[in-house]
């Protein structure tokens, strides 16, 4: 039940008051056709804006199943009008770039309801104003009485208590206005219909009751309520606050955007100028970077820093004489003393040299490589045939990831990824040794291809499995078989072929079998952990193999070491990511030998002194270039885009007020704007990302033909990433001012605009 107590309204312009509404009561019934009736400027249109929640009264009272609407907030206001009042207006107030279904879901968008269930109701409610077969049309797609229907039917898809119709046939035929006015009065009829009309026969054949105005007052009424008659007031109906989803707020912008195509691409490619220019300026210098790191890490890959338990420090000449003179005159030629010689120095990589080393900082590094010793037995099966193979080894990789593989091509298989996965290296020629065939169990004489490699396996029998005690010694085991089908035998499997890549003058990998440092590992930790290391470790006195003492000849040290039972291992090599963290490595083993004595001392050895020097004069030019031209594309951007927004708020502005009659709140057209924003944004900053793509093509042909370097502008994915999501938040901040602007609009004036 409504009911208005001396409503009145007053209109200021400039500093003149408009009267439109004057101390009005007006008790409506829960179900009635009521027909509002007067000439223009009566106050008819401001009565139904005050009751459908659009516009605010100036003093009285609208009251809501018996509750005062004095205290209601904006967001109270919003709610009401999603709720319980659904509008029809004269000029059916169509959101124009939204299809018939969209139109229709839009009020219950804003009402929360799930995507599904807004289109099964919104359907519904086409199918019963008879246009189920065009509910993907657009509006200026349809005759006015169709689009009155669908005005209806948005104004019913929510169920309201109350449906509020403002000149609905004023702008129809008389054959489309009977059919219009016969289906809300079969509307009325479960819920009050209040009608604002200039046509008096219309309102006398269809409605239960006539109020006619005057001035802003009611002359007349024609089945006014009685103080005596009991009024049925209506269950309090749950108004839900109301809330756009971001993806309907993006749905609805998108469409907007469709429509006007050549303006948003246009806007968009403006927009993108900027990204272009930073993202192309990323490029070369991400490019000049790479091409550095990649000759430094060449050659760092092979000239490691490197750890051994003898290491030379010095060269030098024993010379006899002192008294020799530099660059002499004389002819003669002095035959010197003695051949000279060097100077080593034997490390004691302890397990506490070790256990430093592992607190060096990983950022510092690529890898550190761990050399032991200990037994390596390996078999394979041919048939019913088994035979050791690999009996020369194999050469472990700098690394157990993928990228520090980069300087091979993959020429068959894949990469290893764990300690059981082995690889080929061929040479440029596709060539392997005659030695490295013979040890895999192959046939010399044989002719092979890449794939008849991949899938090769082998065996490897740990120490428990090699070593077998009886009668209280160990002794070798001799059955292959057994020792190949044992299960505490190691599987291996060649997975892929390698080959150096074209251009790379060194590369990190031995030609032959290469494997993970993972498995030397391993294969270190099964021998500490076997049966023969933890007997001879239990007492070093006595030989496991022969059960007699150690002597001179045959020492304990020689024994665990010929079984892996050494912890420590006989060398190390680190690979340093680039040359400063390689001075960050060098500074921390050095501070190690502070305060030893010579012989605790570890030394190290560095065969990659001279190296390629930075670029720094380039990448800070780069560095500058980008700076400048980011903050000019930047600003450029947030100004165009704001105007730009500004510019589709003025367009949309009866779209607001139509959104606002549904029940939008203001953070809700805000945020349709602020999608719109996004969009435009995001579209940018796709654009200069492609573009960019597109033109480094060109750029990289133009560079190679003159420096001889191919592919060097190389844009980052993550810089991509970075460019985009900047373009889409920078594009966000210039719309928010035209948003707010958007928001502040009053739905009344909105809706009159066209």
């Amino acid at each position: 039940m409504l009911e208005l107590k001396k409503v009145t309204k007053v209109y200021e312009v400039g500093e003149q008051q408009i009267m439109a509404l004057n101390n009005v009561d007006i008790t409506f019934r829960k179900n009635e056709f009521v027909s509002i009736l007067g000439p223009s400027g009566c106050g008819k249109t401001t009565l139904l804006n005050i009751v459908g929640g659009l516009d605010k009264y100036s003093s009285g009272d609208l009251l809501i199943n018996g509750v005062s609407t004095k205290m209601f907030k904006d967001s109270d206001w919003d709610s009401y009008r999603n709720t319980t009042i659904g509008f029809v207006f004269q000029n059916y107030n169509l959101i124009s770039h939204l299809s018939l279904l969209d139109n229709v879901e839009m009020a219950l968008a804003l009402s929360g309801v799930s995507v599904k269930e807004r289109v099964n109701r919104a359907t519904k409610a086409l199918d019963s104003v008879g246009l189920i077969d065009h509910i993907n049309k657009k509006p200026n797609q349809l005759s006015g009485g169709q689009m009155q229907r669908v005005a209806i039917a948005r104004a019913l898809v929510n169920d309201p208590d109350v449906l509020l119709a403002d000149e609905p046939t004023g702008a129809l035929d008389s054959k489309t206005s009977v059919q219009i006015m016969d289906l809300i009065k079969e509307i009325s009829k479960d819920r009050l219909v209040i009608m604002v009309t200039h046509n008096s026969k219309i309102a006398e054949v269809y409605s239960d009751r006539v109020i006619n105005l005057l001035d802003g007052k009611v002359i007349n009424d024609s089945n006014q309520v009685n103080h005596d008659e009991v009024l049925e007031v209506q269950a309090k109906k749950d108004m839900k606050k109301t809330k756009m989803s971001y993806i309907a707020a993006l749905k609805s912008s998108f469409k907007n955007l469709f429509t006007k195509k050549g303006r948003t691409l246009i806007t968009a490619l403006a927009g993108s100028i900027g990204i272009i220019g930073i993202s192309l300026i990323l490029s070369l210098s991400n490019g000049t970077n790479a091409e550095i790191n990649r000759t430094q890490e060449e050659a760092f890959s092979n000239f490691p820093i490197t750890i051994s338990r003898m290491t030379i420090t010095d060269f030098f000449s024993n010379t006899a004489n002192d008294d020799l003179t530099s660059y002499p005159d004389s002819d003669a030629v002095i035959t010197e003393s003695n051949d000279g010689g060097f100077a080593t120095h034997y490390n004691n990589i302890s397990t506490d040299f070790v256990e430093y080393l592992r607190g060096l900082n990983s950022s510092t590094y690529s890898e550190i490589s761990y050399q032991y010793n200990f037994p390596l037995h390996i078999y394979n099966k041919n048939g019913n045939i088994y035979k050791e193979v690999l009996e020369n080894g194999f050469s472990y990789t700098s690394g157990t990831k993928t990228d520090n593989l980069s300087s091979y091509d993959l020429l068959e298989g894949e990469y290893p990824e764990s300690e059981d996965e082995l690889v080929l290296v061929v040479d440029q020629y596709n060539q392997i040794s005659r030695y490295t065939l013979s040890d895999l169990g192959l046939s010399v004489s044989g002719s092979y291809t890449l794939s008849d490699f991949v899938g090769l396996t082998y065996k490897i029998a740990t120490n428990n499995v090699y070593f077998k005690q009886v009668d209280g010694v160990y002794t070798e085991n001799t059955n292959l078989e057994e020792m190949y089908n044992n299960n505490e035998s190691l599987d291996l499997e060649i997975v892929g072929v390698l080959r150096i890549k074209e251009g790379v003058e060194n590369g990190n990998l031995n030609e032959g079998i290469n494997a993970l440092p993972s498995l030397q590992t391993k294969l270190h930790d099964n021998a500490l952990a076997s049966n023969i290391v933890i007997a001879q470790n239990a007492d070093k006195t006595i030989n496991v193999f022969t059960n007699e003492a150690f002597n001179d000849q045959l020492t304990f040290d020689e024994i665990n070491n010929a079984i892996g039972g050494d912890e420590s291992p006989v060398s190390i090599n680190i690979y340093p990511k680039d040359v400063d963290t390689k001075k960050d490595i060098k500074d921390y083993l050095n501070a190690y030998n502070i305060g030893k004595a010579e012989a605790d001392k570890v030394i190290y050895s560095d065969m990659s002194e001279s190296f390629t020097g930075m670029i720094t004069k380039i990448i800070n030019t780069i560095a500058l270039v980008l700076s400048a031209l980011a903050g000019i594309s930047l600003v450029v951007s947030s100004i165009m885009i704001g105007i730009i927004t500004y510019v589709s708020v003025i367009e949309r502005t009866k779209e607001i007020g139509i959104m606002r009659s549904l029940g939008a709140r203001k953070k809700d057209i805000s945020r349709i704007f602020n999608a719109e924003t996004l969009i435009i944004g995001l579209t940018s900053g796709l654009l200069g990302v492609i573009t960019c793509l597109i033109l480094i093509i060109p750029a990289n042909m133009i560079i190679e033909h003159f420096t001889k370097v191919n592919g060097l502008m190389k844009l980052n994915p993550l810089h991509a990433l970075i460019l985009i999501a900047l373009s889409s938040g920078l594009t966000l901040l210039s719309g928010i001012i035209p948003s707010r602007i958007a928001a502040k609009k009053d739905p009344v004036i909105a809706l009159r605009t066209e």
